[in-house]
Formats: structure tokens, sequence, C-alpha cells
């Protein structure tokens, strides 16, 4: 199932773009009757292409504007400091995202927050007590110029 055909391609392409399209009109853009549309959408949910179906949220629109990048380096990159850190960063709840980097530092949090203030007590007293941190970095986002939402 890794090559996926021209049609479950189309479907996964379509699924992104609007989740909440109905198996009619989604098999109305992809060329299938609703039938084989949906046995193609099942399959692709059971073999993990599809992993799930969301909504994407004005995060400015509840407060949340302030985007900062935070690089993060540990003190201990051994197998169980990184099993330690990744367990540990998945409770804080103003990472939006946690990416372990190959280059000059191991990972980068993007951290979405109501403000610097807000921003800096989630650095200081959540993300500096994470498991084995010795440095971070901080990058401020001064205008989201494009977010794929995905």
């Amino acid at each position: 199932m890794a090559d996926l055909d021209r049609i479950d391609q189309s479907i996964i392409r379509e699924l992104q773009k609007n989740s909440r399209i109905t198996v009619t009109e989604l098999a109305s853009r992809v060329g299938l009757s609703k039938t084989p549309c949906q046995v193609r959408m099942r399959r692709l949910e059971e073999h993990g292409f599809i992993t799930g179906y969301t909504a994407l949220v004005n995060q400015t629109k509840l407060g949340l504007s302030h985007i900062a990048f935070a690089q993060v380096t540990l003190n201990d990159t051994s197998s169980g400091a990184l099993t330690a850190f990744n367990k540990a960063v998945q409770n804080v709840s103003a990472v939006e995202q946690c990416h372990m980097i190959a280059g000059n530092f191991d990972y980068l949090l993007k951290v979405r927050t109501r403000n610097m203030q807000e921003y800096r007590q989630v650095l200081g007293e959540e993300i500096s007590a994470l498991p084995h941190v010795l440095q971070t970095s901080t990058f401020v986002v001064m205008e989201n110029v494009k977010d794929a939402g995905l």
C-alpha cells in the first residue's frame, strides 16, 4: 500500500483541503462513484494514510497570537534522555509542535501563547524544567507568511 495511485492521492488532497466534504462531492471530484470512494477512504484510514479529521482553528481569535520557536539543547542525548524529554514535552500545552533536529541543537519547539509575558513564563517554568535541558534560544515570529494548516 506504500504506492498510492492517482485517485488515492486525489482523495487525500481533497480531504486536506476540506475534511467536511461529503463523500458524494469527494467522489465527484476524484472521478468515482460514492461506494468505491468510501471503500478507498476506509482503506486509506485502515492503512494509516489518513489518521484523523480535524478542524483548523483561528488561534488569534482565541487570544493565542504570540508564536515563538525555541531551540532546545540537551545536556545528554542518550536514548534514555531523549525518551524522557519526548515524554515530558507532551505535557506542555503551549508547545504546539516539537521536532528532533540534526544540527547544532537537539529540538525545535513551536510555542503558542497569548503574549511575550506568558511565553517567558512557559519558557522559564515549563520548557527549561524539562528533563536534560541545558539551554534554549528563542526566535519570535513577527509575521506568519505561510501556514498550510496541515
